[in-house]
């Protein structure tokens, strides 16, 4: 498993699919997400967790998404974290009290709802807090809008990536594309996401990794543009193909590059 801070692509799975976890790590995701909430129905909430237990007691890597604080299954889910070590997607974050329950253990918040987005930046303080993800399909249902109609959901994204930088942690992560038929549509999402500082997308099939994985690398021009740009550098602003080009300027250029290393 990648570390959180640089992972990109997040691959979820069922928790009560164990025939599957294997798999999701071999898929060439980044970080595999075994699920506890949204893919587990009521009745299967146990045993997907007793599955958990045995596979990563056994020596497998993966973060676990426990169901939210205040449902029946919380309390459970929670000890499992612990007795793992594993690192946990918290759904439905939006308390600070919340997040800071989870003392030792490394937390992603989903954001998800209009509470979280109002505290991301409480959220981005709270201890263990590696970096945030964006649920942008519970947070359209909640808002009335469409989960695919970027634009609606814009404003909120940005709030998530501000609130990151401002704290020094790492830039968050996009939420899923429920357009499982059309590559070009996660395509289109991951870029869209970094365009506005995003910097990794949660995914719910293999097919869609290399597209996000693709829609997060650098072009072949942007890299060419900080080759330029770094070897030209020095202690003054100077002017690079008809652009000024000062400190910030250069340091996104050698971001860039790092990125590839």
């Amino acid at each position: 498993m990648k570390p959180l801070e640089a992972a990109t692509t997040f691959l979820f799975v069922p928790g009560d699919r164990p025939d599957r976890f294997d798999k999701v790590t071999a898929s060439g995701a980044d970080v595999a997400i075994l699920d506890l909430e949204d893919a587990v129905g009521p009745q299967d909430k146990d045993v997907a967790r007793e599955h958990i237990r045995v596979w990563l007691a056994a020596g497998g890597q993966a973060m676990v998404r426990i169901n939210a604080a205040g449902t029946p299954w919380f309390d459970a889910d929670l000890d499992l974290a612990y007795s793992q070590q594993a690192p946990v997607m918290l759904p439905k974050a939006e308390k600070l009290d919340v997040v800071a329950s989870l003392s030792g253990l490394s937390v992603l918040p989903l954001v998800e709802t209009a509470a979280g987005v109002a505290n991301v930046a409480r959220l981005c303080a709270a201890p263990g807090v590696v970096r945030l993800a964006f649920g942008s399909v519970d947070l359209a249902a909640q808002l009335g809008v469409a989960h695919d109609d970027p634009v609606a959901l814009d404003h909120a994204r940005a709030r998530l990536v501000l609130a990151s930088a401002a704290a020094g942690i790492a830039a968050p992560i996009d939420g899923v594309t429920t357009n499982l038929r059309e590559d070009s549509a996660t395509s289109h999402d991951a870029r869209h996401a970094r365009r506005l500082g995003f910097r990794g997308k949660l995914c719910v099939h293999p097919r869609q990794l290399e597209a996000v994985r693709a829609a997060f690398a650098p072009t072949a021009d942007e890299l060419a543009w900080a080759r330029r740009v770094t070897a030209a550098a020095g202690t003054s602003a100077a002017a690079i193909d008809g652009e000024m080009v000062d400190k910030p300027i250069v340091d996104r250029a050698r971001r860039l590059l790092e990125s590839q290393d």
